[in-house]
């Protein structure tokens, strides 16, 4: 966890989390001050935020209850120590962390917004695909690869259904933003598009931020300044109750990349 500058120990905080994996072994690392595809820590906590880093522990065939099994307690626990406003906890993943931010939410209503980059939404139409950056075969990584399912998809394939969250969205309350760029090498950007689309059918609070040209991690100074923008708008409408952006309410106009 960290606090930040004039933390008063009497006063519950809008907590944002932040995971991967592991975010204990970086407990001593100085969180540098980068505009990227991640909430810039120093700069949240200039915001009067916690952040908050936890570990995630897998169980083999569960990657996405994994994730919620790992994170609720360590949420449970800054509530009870009175250091979280339990209706001010925002959720933020990446890539692998992406996809169990689009997991989690459809296992529990804790989080008052959530932020999903780059997320596999559906593991039955990700699996016989090519990672494009590399040429190498999707498959490997949902058996023995971070998914960690096990058997393959032809072997077994409820498990590939039940941590898909795109076969769960009816069950999504938390507002939520995805941000995929549409030249993404390493997850499908289509993998959004399911997602979103599951949402907007089932009329839940999403918004797909779709980046012409860009990658699996943003490149283009504007583009990462724009989604580093939205974010904090977003998560300051829905943690610190400021006004909604446009651009949440209304939507905004394709603008392509010249």
């Amino acid at each position: 966890m960290i606090t930040p500058d004039g933390y008063d120990a009497t006063k519950r905080y809008p907590v944002l989390v932040y995971y991967y994996e592991q975010f204990s072994d970086r407990l001593y690392n100085f969180n540098q001050m980068k505009v990227n595809h991640r909430p810039n820590f120093p700069f949240y906590l200039g915001q009067d935020y916690v952040v908050f880093l936890p570990d995630i522990r897998f169980r083999e065939g569960a990657p996405g209850p994994s994730a919620t099994e790992s994170l609720l307690p360590g949420i449970d626990r800054l509530i009870e120590l009175g250091i979280a406003d339990p209706k001010a906890i925002g959720l933020h993943g990446h890539s692998w962390s992406g996809y169990q931010t689009a997991f989690v939410v459809t296992e529990t209503d804790r989080f008052a917004a959530a932020v999903a980059g780059a997320p596999v939404s559906n593991m039955t139409s990700a699996y016989s695909g090519i990672r494009w950056q590399t040429g190498l075969a999707r498959q490997f990584q949902y058996e023995t690869g971070q998914s960690r399912i096990g058997p393959s998809m032809f072997e077994n394939l409820a498990p590939y259904i039940e941590n898909s969250p795109v076969f769960f969205a009816e069950r999504i309350n938390t507002p939520m933003v995805i941000q995929f760029g549409d030249k993404d090498g390493a997850v499908p950007w289509e993998q959004g598009i399911e997602l979103y689309l599951a949402m907007r059918r089932l009329n839940k609070n999403v918004v797909m931020l779709h980046y012409e040209g860009e990658d699996h991690h943003l490149a283009r100074f504007a583009n990462k300044l724009d989604y580093s923008i939205k974010m904090l708008e977003f998560f300051n409408h829905y943690l610190k109750g400021e006004p909604a952006p446009a651009w949440w309410q209304q939507g905004q106009p394709y603008q392509p990349n010249n």
